[in-house]
């Protein structure tokens, strides 16, 4: 038999990576590697530094349950804050020393004859017996499709990859989008720049942001006495499924929520608005939680400015000095930004970069393009042995990427340690497991918001290209949490390289 280089390999350094390499620790699962394809790790918080960079729900809830940080500065945190909790996280679970960086993994194949992973990274090929794809929810950014942005001669900065050596002082700006980075940026940029063009394709609702320094006191209870942090940290993730997740699952005895919540927001907080054709451009005509929504203060009064243009326009093309729009009028500009979001993790395009190749010639990227996207418990899909995501279809858990983070992983772990036990060399979930799971979501889902409500203007990235929504987990977090706990492992088919190589001769 064949020793692979390493037990497991996981692929990427955010907070899915090291969360489930801490899992793997917590659990003498030693012999593990991370690959990360930057020179850092951080995933999203190190990638999205841009101005306004912060969390955009409570930090007491985007935290590990095992690992509460009481010295969170404010309410929603920073974003280097979040960098530093990650780093922290890396160094106190001994999860760094396993990572390498610059180890991109540009393609993965299965080897059914020797039940390993075969990893191509630009230093070469590295195996491993079990895999975890902890590429996270957003996985690259998304290139627009605007005709000529390749032609324009001045600087473009990405909201994934801002470059602060670029002065916006003084300047004409143009920014293409208005989601959730982008809410965050405007208002930030505004007082600096000459001109600011706001191309908005798609109005986002946005709401107040309760957002207050902690006070030191506060920072000295949560640190003498963790389990009250615990406690906060509970209530506010339980408000926030319930508003995230509740009102999206039980949309058919919960439309009120999101109707009420649309009231609010477009008869008092979006009021803050001065012109009212500004102020009716940017109030959606979609329900609430069709797309991501956003908390902000100063957004919206940010259209107040003399020297902000909402732009509705749809935009024909961008020229070597500005972007012309369908309406024949052309905006001269000094400097571009980009913030078009990302592709999402069931996007075909991100594994026709990074090819994932699978049982008896499955490929990923074919699947996704070809067939609704499924899952078992969002960790698993059947082709794939010895492959786990920490973010699978239907797989956002109770609001909070933490608590996803932590429940799949102990998913993943129960599997593996399963496997070690029974010595087997190969685990697969079994059809009809992941079929009577996907089945269960899409079921679900069906009487969710995303299918009954006021959607179709929505833009969302809710809904993929086959027009499902494999976003989001349609169960509570403690549920999640449950099955995660007490799934059969009989939903999985394990195999030794003995019985094959029987099996093999036999036939």
């Amino acid at each position: 038999m064949v020793a692979p280089d390493h037990e497991v390999a996981i692929i990427g350094a955010g907070l899915g990576g090291i969360g489930a390499g801490i899992a793997l620790e917590r659990a003498g699962i030693a012999d593990y590697v991370v690959l990360e394809r930057a020179a850092d790790i951080g995933g999203t918080w190190r990638d999205n530094t841009y101005p306004g960079i912060a969390v955009d729900i409570p930090a007491q809830a985007y935290q590990f349950s095992f690992e509460l940080n009481p010295d969170w500065s404010r309410v929603f945190a920073t974003g280097d804050e979040v960098k530093a909790y990650i780093d922290r996280c890396a160094d106190r679970y001994d999860v760094r020393r396993h990572v390498r960086l610059g180890s991109e993994v540009l393609e993965r194949k299965w080897d059914e004859d020797a039940h390993l992973w075969r990893l191509k990274t630009p230093n070469g090929e590295l195996t491993a017996r079990f895999v975890i794809s902890a590429v996270g929810a957003f996985v690259n950014p998304k290139e627009p499709e605007i005709a000529g942005v390749e032609q324009f001669e001045g600087p473009v900065l990405r909201s994934a990859d801002w470059d602060y050596s670029v002065s916006l002082d003084g300047k004409r700006v143009a920014i293409v989008g208005t989601g959730a980075s982008a809410v965050q940026i405007i208002p930030e940029i505004a007082p600096l720049v000459k001109r600011l063009d706001v191309y908005q394709r798609t109005p986002i609702w946005t709401f107040p942001k309760l957002d207050y320094p902690t006070s030191n006191a506060i920072k000295a209870l949560f640190a003498r006495f963790p389990p009250v942090q615990e406690r906060v940290r509970r209530a506010v993730t339980g408000v926030i499924e319930a508003g995230l997740v509740g009102g999206v699952v039980h949309y058919e005895q919960a439309a009120w929520f999101p109707r009420t919540a649309a009231w609010l927001a477009r008869n008092i907080w979006y009021r803050q608005v001065r012109d009212p054709d500004v102020r009716r451009r940017l109030v959606p005509d979609y329900d609430v939680g069709c797309k991501r929504p956003s908390v902000s203060n100063s957004y919206l009064r940010t259209f107040n400015r003399d020297n902000v243009e909402l732009i509705s326009e749809s935009i024909e093309r961008v020229s070597a000095t500005g972007i012309r729009t369908t309406d024949g009028r052309e905006r001269e500009i000094d400097v571009l930004v980009l913030a078009t979001g990302f592709r999402i993790a069931t996007d075909p395009e991100n594994y026709r970069r990074n090819p994932v190749h699978g049982r008896d010639g499955f490929d990923l990227a074919t699947f996704y393009a070809d067939h609704r996207a499924r899952s078992y418990e969002s960790v698993s899909m059947p082709g794939l042995p010895n492959n786990f995501m920490i973010f699978g279809p239907y797989g956002w858990t109770g609001g909070t990427w933490h608590v996803l983070v932590e429940t799949a992983s102990h998913h993943i772990v129960r599997v593996i340690k399963e496997a070690l036990q029974r010595e087997a060399t190969a685990v697969e979930v079994r059809e009809e497991a992941a079929e009577r799971w996907t089945e269960f979501a899409v079921e679900r889902l069906g009487r969710s918001l995303w299918s009954l409500g006021s959607c179709a203007t929505a833009n969302s990235y809710y809904f993929d290209h086959h027009g499902d929504t494999p976003f989001l987990r349609p169960t509570s977090s403690k549920q999640a949490w449950r099955a995660a706990k007490t799934f059969p492992l009989d939903d999985y088919e394990f195999r030794t390289l003995e019985a094959a190589a029987e099996q093999a001769l036999a036939a």
